[in-house]
C-alpha cells in the first residue's frame, strides 16, 4: 500500500509523462502542419514510346516504355505521400502504336498509370480533331487547355482550361496552354481553333486560382517550347516572366533535357520553376515541394528519373 509521499511522487510522474505526451502530440500535429508535402511527377513529348526502344545499338536502346514507367510511378507512389502525375502534350505520333491505332492504347497507358491530367501538343492533331475527340473516351483524366477556342470543332466542350486537385490540406490548380499552330499544322487538322494569346490567358486563370479559388500552388502544363532564337516567339522562358501567380511551368515541344529545374523572376520579383524532360518517355521528371504552416512552397528536391535500364 502507497503511502501519501509515495503517492504523491507517482501521481506526479503519471501527470508529467501526460505532459511529456500531450506535448509530443501537439508536436507532431505542429510538424504535420507547418509542413505539407507535395511530389509532382511528370513527362513530355512521349510521342507513341509504350514499349523500350530496341536493343538495336542506339544511344536509347532499353530505355522508355510503358510497364518501366509504371514501375517507377508505383515505386514513389508506394513512399506514401502525395503526388501529382502531369502531362505537358505530344501524346501521341511517332511508332506504329499511333499509326495502327490512332492513340487509343497511348490514352489506355495514361489512364492505367493513373495521370491527373494532361495538355495537347501540335501532334496530338495529326490525326485530325474528331479523332482526338475519340479517343478521350479511354482516358479517365482531363485535358486542359485555356488558349485554345474549340467552339464549332469536334473538340467543343472536350477540354476545359483548369482543374483543382485536393492532395491532404493543399489545393493545387493546374492550367495548360497550347503552341500556335499556324504554320506548324496543317490547317485541315485543326479547322475554326482559335489560338489565343497565351500568357494573357494562363495569367487570367492563374489569377482565378490564386485569389478566387484560394489554390496553394499554380501549374501550367506548356506546350510552347522552352526557348527560341526568334525573341518575338513566346517560349517558356518569355512565359515565365510575364507570368504572375503561376509557381511551376511544365513544358514540352523543343524535346529539352533539363539537367535540373531552371527559376526566373515573374511580373512580381516571385521565382517561377521550370522544368521539361526531353521525349519519348525517358525521363521521368520528380519535383518534391515542401508547404510551411502559412503555404509558403519550396523545392526541396529534384530528380531526373531514368526509365528503364540503358544498356551498352
Amino acid at each position: 500500500m502507497l503511502n501519501r509521499r509515495g503517492f504523491i511522487k507517482r501521481s506526479t510522474l503519471a501527470t508529467g509523462a501526460v505532459l511529456t505526451g500531450d506535448a509530443l502530440l501537439q508536436q507532431a500535429m505542429a510538424a504535420e502542419a507547418r509542413d505539407q508535402r507535395l511530389t509532382i511527377l511528370h513527362t513530355n513529348d512521349v510521342h507513341s514510346r509504350l514499349e523500350p526502344f530496341p536493343m538495336d545499338g542506339s544511344r536509347n536502346q532499353g530505355l522508355a516504355g510503358v510497364a518501366a514507367r509504371a514501375k517507377a510511378i508505383e515505386a514513389i507512389r508506394a513512399e506514401g505521400g502525395h503526388v501529382v502525375l502531369l502531362d505537358a502534350g505530344d501524346i501521341f505520333q511517332g511508332t506504329p502504336f499511333f499509326n495502327f491505332y490512332k492513340g487509343e492504347p497511348e490514352m489506355k497507358a495514361m489512364t492505367m498509370l493513373g495521370y491527373d491530367a494532361c495538355t495537347m501538343g501540335n501532334h496530338d492533331f495529326d490525326a485530325g480533331m474528331d479523332n482526338f475527340a475519340t479517343q478521350l473516351q479511354h482516358a479517365n483524366f482531363p485535358v486542359l487547355l485555356c488558349n485554345y477556342d474549340f467552339t464549332g470543332t469536334p473538340l467543343e466542350h472536350k477540354t476545359i482550361p483548369y482543374t483543382i486537385l485536393k492532395k491532404g490540406k493543399l489545393k493545387i490548380g493546374i492550367t495548360g496552354v497550347g503552341i500556335e499552330m499556324k504554320g506548324l499544322v496543317p490547317e485541315n487538322l485543326y479547322g475554326a481553333t482559335q489560338y489565343l494569346d497565351p500568357i494573357v490567358a494562363a495569367n487570367r486563370v492563374a489569377d482565378d486560382l490564386k485569389k478566387k479559388q484560394g489554390c496553394d500552388m499554380v501549374i501550367c502544363l506548356s506546350h510552347l517550347g522552352f526557348k527560341y532564337k526568334e525573341p518575338a516567339k513566346v517560349s517558356d522562358e518569355v512565359f515565365a516572366a510575364e507570368s504572375a501567380n503561376i509557381d511551376l511551368i511544365i513544358g514540352g515541344h523543343t524535346h529539352t533535357f533539363f539537367d535540373k529545374p531552371l527559376a526566373y523572376r515573374n511580373k512580381l520579383g516571385r521565382d517561377v520553376i521550370v522544368n521539361q524532360v526531353g521525349w519519348a518517355g525517358i525521363i521521368l521528371g520528380r519535383l518534391d515541394y515542401v508547404f510551411s504552416s502559412n503555404k509558403d512552397k519550396n523545392l526541396e528536391a529534384s530528380q531526373s528519373v531514368l526509365i528503364g535500364k540503358k544498356s551498352s
